[in-house]
């Protein structure tokens, strides 16, 4: 097995988790090599994130609309992605422990979109904002509603750090409350966004725990999106041979060996003694 097949059946191996986070982190770095390749040919690299990150302009947004999507999978430095997927790992492992692959997808996206629109309501709402018109990265807003959604519901879950043990509820609302406390300090936007991720996350738990699943759409869509990144294994379809195969046994033996058994039956029991199908079996066999 050469290397690209090794890292095929890692990658088929993977949960839901640990393969989103292995589109983060290659999302990360083919932007540095894409630059590298630009520089070697003498080409501008300042517009690449441009096409991909969401501004906080409704103009801008209607002619990239695939931007309220596109700028979680990609991160600004390192810092920014290692937070991020520790957090994504940690909360989204105790997602998948209880509930299906399909509801991770599902409550991570949703903290994408609306941590998105709240990105992009807050910029044209409030009146500090005005005239400001930032860009958003990150996928901090879909790990803040995996972290919420998980803190509504067990909020009163041990969690081990380090040498003491801290409730889950305790540490969503740390995050919640040094987002709310930064927002007059810097990245305002990311904050806001962070707020709205977390806002659906606890919405959508209590929503889902009522039975009413309003992110189902999420998870068709990514099943679709996922085909683009699974390896699919030809299949060898192996014939098995006898080395002494037995012939197949005649029709006509067959029919006689029945007949046989009748005539015996008749010599033992008499002809009464047959029933319809073997009276009807010796009738057609003697006008043939």
């Amino acid at each position: 097995m050469n290397f690209i097949d090794q890292m095929k059946y890692r990658y088929q191996t993977f949960g839901v988790v640990e393969r989103l986070i292995i589109i983060l982190v290659a999302c990360f770095f083919l932007p540095f090599l894409f630059r590298t390749l630009l520089y070697l040919f003498s080409i501008p690299f300042d517009q690449f994130f441009t096409w991909f990150e969401l501004s906080a302009s409704f103009e801008d947004l209607l002619y990239r609309p695939w931007t309220i999507l596109t700028y979680a999978f990609f991160h600004g430095d390192f810092g920014h992605i290692f937070w991020n997927l520790i957090l994504l790992y940690f909360s989204g492992r105790m997602m998948v422990n209880l509930f299906k692959p399909q509801l991770f997808v599902n409550t991570f996206f949703l903290g994408v979109l609306v941590g998105g629109a709240t990105f992009v309501l807050s910029y044209n709402f409030f009146p500090a904002f005005q005239g400001q018109s930032p860009r958003l990265i990150g996928s901090s807003a879909g790990v803040m509603a995996v972290l919420i959604f998980m803190c509504s519901y067990m909020p009163y879950k041990d969690i081990r750090i380090f040498v003491f043990n801290i409730k889950l509820i305790y540490i969503g609302l740390l995050f919640i409350a040094l987002d709310l406390i930064q927002i007059p300090v810097n990245n305002a936007g990311g904050h806001l966004a962070h707020l709205g991720g977390a806002l659906i996350g606890f919405l959508y738990q209590r929503n889902i725990s009522r039975g009413n699943d309003f992110g189902q759409w999420i998870s068709k869509f990514w099943r679709s999106f996922s085909t683009l990144f699974t390896f699919k294994s030809t299949r060898v379809r192996k014939v098995y041979r006898s080395p002494n195969p037995q012939p197949k046994p005649n029709h006509k033996d067959v029919k006689q060996e029945k007949i046989d058994e009748i005539l015996d039956k008749i010599s033992q029991s008499g002809y009464a003694s047959l029933t319809k199908e073997e009276k009807e079996l010796l009738f057609r066999a003697g006008n043939s």
